[in-house]
């Protein structure tokens, strides 16, 4: 029996039994106005968007709870749908700025809370800064994507004036500054839960909350529900019209999408491609995909340790992959794919590398390799992402099969995946990487930098590489940026340590009486400018 036989022969059953395991009671998603249902497959493994390993359902929560001096503003993409418009910076906690040469001057609400009813003053910032630019990994690493490295650059005026000092010239210092990353601490709430061990509150704010954003944690049962109030008392901006959110995670694919075509949930991001390809042949429910901007599918290697340390098993492994079968079988056409293409043709980002399935090439680079009769190695995904990791690499051990490579699939546990990522031990693996800020510069220096530990999970190192990230960082002039662009994009295709397959979408369904929905770069939801009918 098909699928879609089996939903309409059983709905009632299906969807029923499947509200019944999510804990959610049929019918209740769209009985008020201002309650919002949103399901997924994963959930945070964290409330603070600087802890260790932190996923990305993490940015979620963190974007919805503290506020950050900027955010952006919105533009209309080519199909009339709220985009981010990142050329745009506009007030958030901060109601203007003063911005010179060398510094930023940053003006705060001076009616501005945290949830708690505390007063948010430029010590509150200049805490959480001096805590971004000091605990290592991500939250570290993000700020030094605009250079923003070093406490002595963040500057107490007054109570409510704040300045940033700049170390260098950099284009993307402002934009960084409204990515998810700076979020403002209420720190007199954090230093009261802070040890001496762990001078930051690292451990209580994994928990546990201290913001003033627009909303606040009512309730969270890790793995299972968490729910957001509306702060009413939050002025960074129009109050929201949704005053409550039910966030729950409901593993199964099938349950999710019965639960939105009966009408018991409301929004989700989290679906197999082709029940959104579906949905939106359906028009049931309102269906919106989104080229998710500088960012790939991509299948990486460890380039450290045999056997992908040797450059033409990488490249035997790039010319097995079946990518037009991954286009066609998990994809539906809901992706960009990003595989035969000409060559490096200009200075944008992301543009197809050279790569095609050639099985037989690739039998010859295994010879080459020293690797006539093949290897082992074990391909792994992230389980929270399994409608589309899963079926992708099953595909892919199948083609590799033909070339001798025997792969064991590891399914790592979406709370788990990110620290796996980060140990950087995991021999062959797929993920998506999106860079927040769109210049593939930003995106090489977070992917293929010999300087960063964080999403370089390749360890690739190459020194040729790095000084064409760096000089197309700080270049000003435009054809030699161009050129520095087109030079590491091409490194990349032939030393190939991360194999381009599709730039993904980021779909979402909802209920038709939902507007407001935003695409933000994060790739996760932002509550604010929701509305129900």
């Amino acid at each position: 029996m098909k699928r879609r036989e089996f939903l309409a022969s059983g709905a009632a059953v299906a969807a029923g039994g499947a509200a019944i395991a999510a804990g959610i009671r049929p019918a209740k998603a769209q009985g008020r106005s201002d309650v919002l249902l949103t399901i997924s497959e994963n959930h945070p493994n964290s409330l603070d968007i600087h802890g260790v390993g932190a996923n990305r359902p993490a940015y979620e929560a963190s974007w919805n709870l503290y506020d950050r001096l900027m955010t952006f503003g919105v533009k209309k993409d080519a199909n009339g749908n709220d985009h981010y418009d990142y050329s745009a910076l506009k007030p958030e906690l901060a109601e203007e700025w003063d911005l010179g040469p060398n510094s930023v001057t940053f003006k705060l609400r001076k009616d501005a809370k945290f949830h708690d009813g505390t007063p948010v003053t430029a010590k509150d910032v200049k805490w959480s800064f001096d805590r971004a630019v000091t605990v290592g990994g991500f939250p570290t690493f993000q700020m030094k994507a605009g250079s923003l490295e070093k406490p002595e650059q963040f500057v107490v005026v007054d109570d409510h004036t704040f300045r940033v000092d700049f170390l260098r010239a950099d284009k993307l210092t402002m934009p960084d500054l409204a990515v998810p990353v700076p979020a403002v601490f209420n720190s007199g709430l954090a230093k009261k839960n802070a040890t001496d061990a762990d001078p930051w509150a690292m451990e209580w704010l994994k928990n546990n909350a201290a913001g003033g954003g627009a909303y606040k944690v009512e309730r969270w049962a890790p793995g299972q529900e968490l729910i957001f109030a509306r702060f009413d008392d939050w002025k960074s901006g129009p109050l929201p019209k949704i005053r409550r959110v039910v966030w729950r995670q409901v593993p199964s694919a099938g349950n999710r999408r019965a639960l939105l075509e009966r009408g018991d949930a409301d929004i989700s991001f989290d679906l197999p491609n082709k029940d959104f390809a579906e949905l939106a042949a359906a028009k049931s429910l309102t269906v919106i995909g989104t080229p998710v901007e500088n960012a790939l599918q991509y299948v990486g290697l460890n380039v450290t340790k045999p056997p992908f340390d040797n450059i033409k098993v990488r490249q035997a492994v790039a010319y097995a992959i079946p990518y037009q079968q991954i286009m066609d079988a998990v994809m539906f056409g809901r992706g960009i794919p990003m595989f035969g293409g000409k060559g490096v043709t200009d200075a944008s980002w992301p543009q197809p590398a050279p790569y095609v399935t050639d099985i037989n090439k690739a039998k010859q680079l295994m010879a080459e390799a020293g690797y006539p009769n093949g290897l082992e190695t074990t391909l792994s995904f992230d389980l929270g992402l399994a409608g589309v990791n899963e079926p992708m690499c099953v595909l892919i051990q199948e083609s590799l099969a033909q070339i001798g490579i025997k792969t064991t699939i590891a399914k790592v546990p979406g709370a788990n995946w990110r620290n796996e990522l980060l140990k950087k031990q995991m021999p062959l693996y797929t993920n998506t990487f999106g860079g927040w800020l769109n210049f593939p510069d930003y995106f090489f220096f977070w992917a293929y930098h010999s300087q960063n530990a964080v999403f370089n999970t390749m360890s690739y190192q190459d020194k040729a590489m790095d000084a064409l990230i760096d000089a197309a960082r700080f270049e000003t002039d435009k054809a030699k940026y161009e050129a520095a662009v087109q030079g590491f994009i091409k490194k990349a295709w032939d030393e190939v340590p991360r194999i381009p397959l599709y730039q993904p979408y980021l779909n979402v369904a909802m209920q038709k009486n939902i507007t407001g929905y935003r695409y933000w770069f994060h790739r996760q939801l932002d509550y604010r400018q929701l509305a129900k009918a």
